[in-house]
């Protein structure tokens, strides 16, 4: 009799999904907890576990006093420019009228120069400093571990106390089809 020919798939062996989520922290560290287990279901956004921050907000202060250090030198570097400004601009004026020398006027052009060097510098500083910062921030941030996307724990790769690297996964789930 004609009919259709459907295809099969028979064997022995285990089905994984195509994609998988490894979630893990970004930082190393030890494991505090972890709030899942195999076979769980866990929504987005839902928290996994949370790793040990070691001596990270003690890094964050001292990088917060760094910046307030910084700003000071930033604050110094601005009058010390607008000094410098003020005086070359007097001394060209000076040297106008011939009040003074030549050399007395270009060494406070040279001051000036100086000054918009240092306050270039300090600027910069700030700029890295804040950076670092945000670095920090983001270290804290990430010793959270959060499910990307909901589904089921499939697989649990660590335990409390654990000390893992950064990458190493403590959970996975199965990316949605």
């Amino acid at each position: 009799e004609p009919r259709s020919i459907t295809p099969a798939l028979f064997g022995i062996g285990a089905v994984d999904a195509r994609y998988t989520y490894k979630i893990g922290p970004t930082y190393p560290g030890r494991i505090v907890r972890l709030d899942v287990h195999v076979g769980d279901a866990v929504a987005a956004g839902q928290l996994l576990g949370a790793m040990d921050p070691v001596d990270l907000g003690q890094r964050i202060g001292a990088q917060q006093a760094a910046l307030k250090g910084g700003e000071a030198v930033l604050r110094q570097a601005e009058a010390r420019q607008a000094f410098a400004q003020a005086q070359a601009k007097r001394y060209d004026a000076l040297l106008a009228t011939h009040v003074t020398s030549e050399e007395s006027a270009a060494s406070k052009r040279q001051e000036l120069a100086v000054a918009d060097a240092a306050l270039g510098a300090a600027r910069e500083d700030i700029r890295r400093l804040r950076a670092e910062l945000d670095a920090l921030r983001a270290q804290h941030a990430n010793l959270n571990l959060m499910a990307p996307v909901a589904g089921l724990v499939v697989a649990r790769d660590a335990d409390p106390g654990t000390t893992v690297v950064a990458g190493q996964p403590a959970h996975q789930l199965p990316a949605p089809a």
